[in-house]
């Protein structure tokens, strides 16, 4: 499953993690120096939710930002009883 938001489109970004070692000038060193650079993702917060989309209730992927936007129309609650 592709890790992309329905509605605002949020996918998984790729960066550097950079590694670092020695003490700062400000604080009395000589600087820090770089020594390394590997690859990392960044990776969105994606949920799994039931939402009405065209008029249909449907299972989609969308962003934790999208649903606290409001993007996400959920369907309404059923009131099924059991036949006794």
């Amino acid at each position: 499953m592709a890790r992309v938001c329905f509605f605002t489109g949020k996918r998984t970004r790729t960066g550097r993690s950079i590694s670092r070692r020695g003490k700062a000038k400000y604080l009395g060193g000589v600087g820090k120096k770089v020594t390394g650079i590997t690859n990392r993702k960044f990776k969105p917060n994606t949920q799994k939710v039931r939402a009405v989309v065209d008029g249909k209730i449907c299972r989609i992927t969308v962003s934790a930002k999208a649903i606290r936007n409001g993007l996400v129309v959920k369907p309404p609650k059923r009131n099924y009883k059991p036949a006794e």
